[in-house]
């Protein structure tokens, strides 16, 4: 059976014949040198996943083989009921490692500040038996306490990582990853799940390769990032033959996961899903290394400092009382009591509801995020785009739309808008005056590597599926579009009459295409054309002559070459891509060549070319890019450009969208005279705009970036405000991210969605990637914008300094209790001999319940009006707990709360009959007969006094709560009950806190074993008043900073 002759992608040569198929097909020789040898025969395949992968053999055999093997044709493909059979042996999706639960287990009970728990819990445990003599019911219950918290905080981050992480697969599988298959002759756009053995694949520039594949077909230019598989960045070139016995070495495999970055190829797919390589890797290599985000370093940070803390002044305890106390006051305390009481260091200086805070912004995170479609890889690390200083966002299909549509077509003597054509045409007296619009046509569409979808053919062009990048496909369909009988324009027709010969894809390096075409039969006097299309910048050079509108050609002189770029420049100016198309015919040159030695010909032939016309493009910018550049510039983030595209072109669409909005723009001479004579800097963290410096604007291009100097840089990111980087490679996109990153102590984030961008996005500290993006890009990427929408990105920045904030304002809220006022209960009563006024009961269920309602309250605070207005985040030096923040907690508002409820304990004491004197310094004095009070009485008043004392901190962290929901807004326009800031889950939690007060104070159980006992009716109302004070106390404060913002108030606010 005979089939069509295909347009192949690589050279096509009389050898290069696949028997019983009666097709080309172009193999490419080497473009390294292999040693010829027998390789080795493979064994046989095993279950064991290491041996199943040196069992492969298919890259040893011959593409004929292949095709044998796996029962499959290199232009038809697999049948559909072959497909239907195979299927049934499973999906085309690789199993997620087996999670080890185990691991998982002991993170959530040792995990945080559980593992204090466990100390405390053991402690607690030795001090009821053996050292309890008798032991205490009371010791025993603490001890059951502890053992409850650490079982709630280990299920509840147990349910929290469940639920976030059921949140982020519903995310996960809005990815559709598609791929291009040959199927009953037809090549088709199906999900890379649907691919079976023996399927033909397509692979183009950016694409994920689906599934394992032995390369058939490739391009000269073929490049594989093999970096999941191998670890290492460096492109690894395609090719046909094997290069090594080793499946995982040789180079004529395309393996699963890895990515095309640059060329095309056709593979056979001979394994999927867990029987690919990188299926089986996973199998063996379980679940990937856990790495900290800038918050989990910063909670981690505090985690530690907090539990060095906490050991100290525990251990500090202890040693008082066993050198001190125990000897100085015999019977002041039992070894037991002790040991107890001096637990409450390590509950006072726990705040365990910071862990469950976090662990409960990420699920609030993820909830916002899925419904914006947003796909974080990590939750955490959306708070490093909360940190981002510098925005690099490449042009096309990012900023832009990536809806690409030709505009304007132009020759030496004419130009037009294209959907004048038909109307130029039928009102010339002559059509043969636009012959030269035949040519255009062949250009565009036979110099072109996108494609229809097969299945989508039936519908109007402009609805077509394409696959391919936004230019090629504007070019597609004009082409497909364009019908003019009495040129004899017909795309059918010139389908029939023309085969591609051989093609060197467009690359970001070259910034050209060029494809080689030779006629089906023997009319054409001309045996071949060289067609290009590139940036006519970089193609006028190699011209000799231009075309004409009606097909005559004229040298290409110092003239011509004026008007053409007055004219690439004009549209340019207007936002517009602008091509050349040339062609050049091959008279006398040998086309039968091996890919290489082919390539290396046209390389040479790149000139004398004759300049056919320009065509401009326009892509229009995203209709939510200008607001979102807007807020995100106002957030003190600097957006530059960074694009391949021409530098008019950029500097047009950084306009139209807000990035650029001086009309003075630099350039590289300016940069270089303020290099000459700025000093240089001090620090390289000091490299960076300050605010009174002046908006400027600079463009450079890939050529500038390549030549500047270190004092170039400094200038160049320290001085200006507005950058546009035109024409640049992926080395200097990635170049630039680097130097960015190096100075100005700057958080870099990028965003792109093609091949070329993904070295940025790997190089930048959170890299941004459009869900129609390539899926290299995509895997580049920390966080996928699933619906293209650019205006996500200034919400993520929001809900990035939203959590840090928020977690801020969680730290603040629990220490002056946390960490204060419970801290000097145990204090008073280790140094200065007082009753302990709290209980290790109390401090734990205060630390637990209590604070944690409470703190989970602040989770869902809403961002303050400043937020994002304020300067980033500086990673380096702006850490969750300053300097600042310790002064509001120990000398503000701790040092408010601790006199309240220490007085309090103090007042109900004199009420008893019991004076300041004889409370304080008292030791073992506290027994039967002190001040003419039994010991049952003594114990009594301790009792009721530990629990006003409870009380007095419980009630008096409203104002704490109250005064931290803002750093500078009054509350009196930011309540939580109504407006912009309201947030009922602060009424609610404070109801909560009190609820849970009662149930300690007026259960009989905990009456019992606990000693908690109600307390007078004037002890619930006056803490009231200490909350009202403390909030006022901060309003003033408040009041202060806005008032007088360079006070000494204002410097030292948090």
């Amino acid at each position: 059976m005979d089939f069509q002759k295909t347009n192949s992608r690589v050279s096509n040569s009389g050898r290069d014949k696949v028997s019983g198929y009666g097709i080309q097909i172009g193999y490419r020789t080497l473009s390294v040198r292999v040693e010829e040898k027998q390789l080795p025969a493979k064994p046989k395949a095993t279950a064991d996943p290491a041996d199943a992968i040196a069992s492969i053999d298919v890259h040893l055999i011959s593409p004929e083989e292949v095709y044998t093997r796996y029962s499959t044709h290199p232009v038809h493909g697999l049948d559909n009921a072959v497909v239907e059979r195979k299927i049934q042996d499973g999906r085309n999706v690789i199993s997620p490692p087996p999670t080890q639960y185990w691991k998982k287990a002991l993170n959530y009970i040792f995990g945080g500040f559980n593992f204090l728990m466990w100390i405390a819990f053991i402690l607690t445990l030795l001090s009821y038996k053996p050292l309890g003599q008798p032991p205490e019911v009371f010791v025993l219950g603490v001890a059951i306490l502890l053992l409850l918290v650490i079982v709630i905080s280990a299920t509840f981050y147990a349910l929290v990582d469940w639920n976030a992480s059921r949140i982020m697969k519903s995310i996960k599988s809005l990815i559709a990853e598609e791929a291009s298959v040959i199927r009953d002759g037809k090549q088709v756009l199906l999900p890379a799940t649907e691919i079976v053995v023996g399927d033909v694949v397509l692979l183009g520039a950016g694409d994920r390769v689906p599934a394992d594949l032995r390369i058939v077909q490739a391009s000269s230019d073929l490049r594989f990032d093999r970096s999941l598989l191998t670890g290492e960045s460096d492109m690894i070139p395609g090719v046909l033959t094997a290069t090594s016995d080793n499946a995982l070495e040789t180079r004529n495999l395309a393996l699963n996961s890895t990515f095309v970055t640059q060329g095309t190829c056709t593979g056979i797919t001979f394994a999927t899903g867990d029987r690919t390589v990188m299926g089986r890797l996973v199998a063996m290599s379980g679940e990937k290394k856990f790495k900290l985000t800038t918050i989990q370093k910063e909670v981690w940070f505090f985690t530690k400092i907090i539990s060095c803390f906490a050991l100290f002044f525990f251990l500090f305890s202890l040693l008082l009382f066993g050198v001190w106390l125990r000897t100085t006051y015999p019977g002041y305390d039992t070894t037991s009591t002790a040991i107890v009481n001096s637990i409450g260091c390590l509950t006072a200086f726990v705040p365990q509801g910071l862990p469950i805070s976090v662990a409960l912004s990420l699920t609030v995170i993820a909830r916002r995020m899925a419904k914006r479609s947003v796909l974080v890889k990590n939750l955490a690390t959306i708070e490093t785009l909360g940190c981002m200083s510098v925005l690099c966002s490449d042009k096309t299909g990012t900023l832009t739309a990536g809806k690409m549509m030709l505009e304007n077509i132009a020759f030496l003597d004419n130009h037009f808008r294209a959907r004048d054509i038909q109307e130029k045409i039928s009102t010339a007296s002559d059509p043969a005056t636009f012959t030269g619009l035949k040519i255009i046509h062949q250009i565009a569409r036979l110099c072109n590597a996108a494609k229809f979808d097969a299945l989508t053919l039936n519908k109007p062009v402009e609805e077509r599926t394409v696959k391919g990048d936004p230019t090629d496909t504007a070019l597609l369909r004009f082409s497909e579009a364009l019908s003019v009988p009495s040129l004899e324009i017909n795309t059918a027709q010139l389908l029939q009459s023309w085969t591609k010969h051989f093609e060197i894809p467009f690359n970001s390096r070259n910034k050209w295409a060029l494809t080689v075409t030779v006629p089906n039969d023997e009319k054409h006097e001309i045996p071949g054309w060289m067609l290009v299309k590139g940036g006519p910048d970089v193609l006028f050079p190699s011209c000799s002559s231009v075309l004409q509108c009606d097909g005559t050609s004229i040298p290409f002189g110092l003239n011509e070459r004026q008007k053409m770029s007055a004219l690439q420049n004009e549209w340019s100016n207007e936002g517009k891509r602008v091509l050349a198309l040339c062609r050049k015919p091959l008279d006398g040159t040998q086309l039968g060549l091996p890919a290489n030695t082919m390539e290396e010909l046209m390389y040479s032939e790149i000139k004398d070319l004759t300049l056919v016309g320009l065509v401009g493009l326009r892509d229009p910018p995203r209709e939510d890019v200008p607001v979102a550049i807007g807020t995100i510039r106002r957030a003190g983030v600097r957006v530059f450009m960074v694009t391949g595209d021409f530098k008019l072109t950029a500097v047009a669409i950084a306009r139209q969208v807000g990035i650029v909005s001086q009309e003075q723009i630099d350039t590289i001479k300016d940069v270089r005279t303020a290099a000459s004579e700025k000093a240089p800097p001090k620090s390289r963290y000091d490299v960076k705009p300050s605010a009174d410096d002046a908006i400027r604007s600079l463009v450079l291009t890939g050529e500038d970036v390549s030549t500047l100097t270190p004092p170039d840089w400094d200038v160049a990111i320290g001085t200006y405000t507005e950058v546009v980087f035109a024409r640049t490679t992926p080395e200097q996109k990635m170049k630039i991210v680097e130097e960015i990153k190096y100075r100005g102590d700057n958080t870099v984030a990028v965003t792109g969605d093609g091949v070329n961008d993904a070295p940025a996005l790997k190089a930048a500290d959170i890299g941004v990637a459009m869900g129609s993006g390539s899926d290299v890009a995509k895997e580049a990427a920390a966080l996928i914008l699933l619906n293209n929408d650019f205006a996500s990105i200034p919400v993520a920045i929001e809900m990035g300094r939203l959590v840090f904030d928020n977690l801020k304002k969680v730290t603040l809220y629990l220490m002056p209790a946390g960490s204060y006022t419970e801290f000097m209960a145990v204090f008073a009563n280790v140094v200065l001999g007082m009753q302990l006024p709290m209980t290790t009961y109390q401090q734990v269920c205060f630390c637990i319940t209590n604070d944690v309602v409470m703190s989970i309250s602040l989770m869902y605070e809403k961002a303050e009006a400043d937020l994002m207005t304020r300067k980033p985040r500086n990673v380096r030096t702006d850490r969750l707990t300053d300097w600042r923040l310790f002064v509001q907690v120990y000398l503000f508002i701790g040092l408010m709360l601790w006199p309240c409820a220490m007085g309090m304990w103090f007042f109900y004491m004199q009420r008893q009959g019991l004076g300041f004197y004889d409370v304080i310094l008292v030791y073992n004095k506290w027994q039967d007969g002190w001040q003419g009070f039994t010991i049952d009485q003594l114990t009594e008043f301790v009792n009721v006094g530990t629990c006003i004392y409870y009380v007095t901190v419980v009630i008096g962290q409203y104002g704490t709560l109250l005064s931290v929901r803002n750093r500078r807004v009054s509350m009196v326009h930011s309540n939580p009950l109504w407006g912009p800031r309201r947030n009922l889950v602060v009424p609610c939690s404070m109801v909560g806190t009190v609820i849970i007060a009662v149930v300690n104070l007026y259960g009989p159980g905990l009456q019992q074993v606990f000693n908690m006992r109600p307390i007078p009716g004037m002890f619930w109302g006056l803490p009231f008043s200490f909350a009202l004070g403390i909030l006022i106390m901060d309003e003033l404060r408040k009041l202060i900073v806005r008032t007088y913002p360079k006070s000494f108030v204002a410097w030292v606010a948090w």
